[in-house]
């Protein structure tokens, strides 16, 4: 009798690991949307990228502001530069590694939220403002940019980490199906699989710092042109960032229309975008002119209309254009997940101590449901 419990003791103890086994397989293989692929974190290209166009529009965003301040401007005009594009690149990337840490903090995120990580930020932020002055006189950090910096720290910590941690990326996902996952003829026979796609607004967030990038980067090369290598700034408008936002934005509609929904090629696509961008970039202008808050003026430029348009940059609408198209099959790649605590590391490991607790949690609840007679 004592033996037959045994027997039956190991045989349940056997279950017990393959039932633990099981259930935590399925969710290590669990596609993240309808096309069957796991997602993983967001490369480091992309998270580079991303943070080079970040930190541009919080230059943009400080600087017009402050001109608002000083002197009422209603072009809200705001600078960056090549060399701060670099800079923000290497400080996000500092602060994604500080941010990591957090760890080590366990217990006492207070400290780490509110004292080290914005500490950190400040002194990156200092040390960056000083190094093309370090031959000359040290800037003086006054009491409102400690402030500002504070509240950018908290940002940084609160919002912009923590929505990354929540995206993935799905490198070998077919565009076509993403494409339908999100709404296209066939999204019908997938409504019971949440897409998990970025949303309308976040879209058009991407678009209007993407936008914030392309001018800063177009006039620093003009001005490097005219007036020689001292002039390396760049500038555009905060009016800029709801142009640009707007218009890619329905431009990315155009494409899956034209190109997955029709089959259309990329040179019948083409007219279709210039088209757009000029009557949406006439259109913009002509509004802003009344309020006198238009930003540009090409009247001194060959064959253009009102001074809002000119055909002289045709070949950039056309290459940016083209690039928009990338852009947008990079953005069908990304997945925004709800619960980013069960990835870790770089390439997305899934955290099996979690999935074994979520697993015994289940057996347990089984095993009360039916409690197993042992043998006497």
């Amino acid at each position: 009798m004592a033996s037959r419990w045994r027997e039956g003791h190991r045989s349940r103890s056997r279950e017990h690991g393959t039932s633990l086994k099981t259930a935590a397989a399925p969710r290590q293989q669990e596609p993240s949307g309808d096309t069957g692929d796991a997602g993983e974190s967001l490369p480091r290209w992309m998270r580079l990228y991303l943070y080079c166009m970040h930190g541009v529009t919080l230059d943009v965003l400080l600087s017009s502001l402050q001109g608002v301040v000083t002197s009422r401007d209603p072009k809200l005009v705001g600078f960056s530069s090549p060399y701060l594009c670099i800079m923000h690149i290497l400080t996000h990337f500092a602060l994604e590694k500080i941010y990591s840490q957090k760890k080590c903090f366990r217990g006492r995120p207070v400290v780490f939220h509110l004292v080290f990580y914005p500490s950190v930020y400040i002194g990156l932020q200092i040390l960056v403002g000083n190094i093309n002055t370090l031959t000359e006189q040290v800037r003086v950090v006054s009491g409102t940019q400690l402030v500002v910096h504070y509240i950018l720290a908290l940002y940084f910590s609160q919002v912009f980490h923590r929505g990354l941690a929540h995206l993935q990326y799905q490198p070998t996902s077919r565009c076509a199906d993403l494409w339908r996952s999100l709404g296209g003829p066939d999204h019908h026979h997938h409504h019971h699989h949440p897409s998990g796609g970025l949303s309308g607004f976040a879209r058009f967030l991407f678009f209007g710092m993407h936008g914030f990038l392309d001018e800063v980067l177009f006039t620093s090369l003009f001005n490097l042109a005219e007036k020689g290598v001292r002039a390396t700034g760049g500038h555009t408008s905060l009016w800029s960032f709801l142009m640009y936002g707007s218009c890619s934005f329905v431009v990315e509609k155009l494409y899956f229309h034209l190109h997955f929904g029709r089959g259309w090629g990329t040179w019948r696509r083409l007219p279709i975008y210039i088209c757009f961008i000029y009557t949406w970039e006439f259109c913009c202008g002509l509004t802003l002119r009344q309020f006198d808050a238009c930003s540009w003026d090409y009247s001194h430029y060959p064959h253009n209309f009102m001074g809002l348009i000119t055909l002289l940059y045709l070949p950039g609408w056309l290459i940016l254009s083209l690039y928009q198209d990338v852009l947008s099959n990079v953005l069908l790649r990304i997945r925004c997940t709800k619960d980013p605590d069960c990835r870790s590391g770089e390439n997305g490991e899934l955290k099996l101590g979690a999935l074994e607790h979520r697993a015994l949690g289940h057996i347990g609840t089984s095993r009360l449901r039916r409690a197993p007679t042992p043998y006497l």
